[in-house]
């Protein structure tokens, strides 16, 4: 749909490096227990919806940090929570520089698009997205031809507001 990288993505390769993975989660979980699709999603809102952890690297990462003892889990509703440990509190204030990095990287990844416009636009995708997951399976192929010049009119429209660089 989009045929031009977002600013952010031409700077930085990856959001994270290898391994930062769970400073965020543990970073996530000091504020409160949660399960990993609570931890996926605040993943997610953070970087504006543009970046949503797989549950292949959530899941795996959460369970290196149980068996480091970072965390501890418990079955609440027939879900697994996850709730820092003071060991996990401890590991997380001898690194807090690496913490601050992390947060840094975060920070330049997504720029200056902390913007109430920029959120509501991406929630209006997001409904796009769910309107089409939830009610196109049968759609014709003449209606499908439409949405998709109705989105690529959309995109020229957009593209001739910011302003084609």
């Amino acid at each position: 749909m989009f045929n031009r990288h977002f600013p952010p993505f031409e700077r930085h390769s990856r959001l994270f490096e290898k391994g930062d993975l769970k400073y965020v989660i543990l970073n996530l979980l000091k504020d409160k227990p949660s399960h990993g699709y609570e931890i996926i999603r605040a993943m997610e809102n953070t970087s504006h919806g543009f970046y949503t952890p797989s549950a292949g690297s959530v899941y795996p990462t959460l369970q290196m940090l149980d068996d480091m003892g970072y965390v501890s889990s418990s079955e609440r509703d027939g879900k697994k929570v996850y709730t820092i440990t003071d060991e996990g509190k401890k590991f997380l204030k001898e690194q807090k520089e690496v913490i601050e990095k992390i947060k840094g990287q975060m920070k330049d990844w997504w720029g200056p698009h902390d913007h109430e416009e920029f959120h509501d636009s991406i929630r209006e995708l997001r409904n796009l997205g769910r309107l089409l997951g939830q009610r196109s399976r049968n759609l014709a192929p003449e209606k499908w031809a439409r949405i998709r010049e109705s989105i690529s009119r959309a995109c020229r429209e957009i593209e001739d507001i910011i302003g084609k660089e």
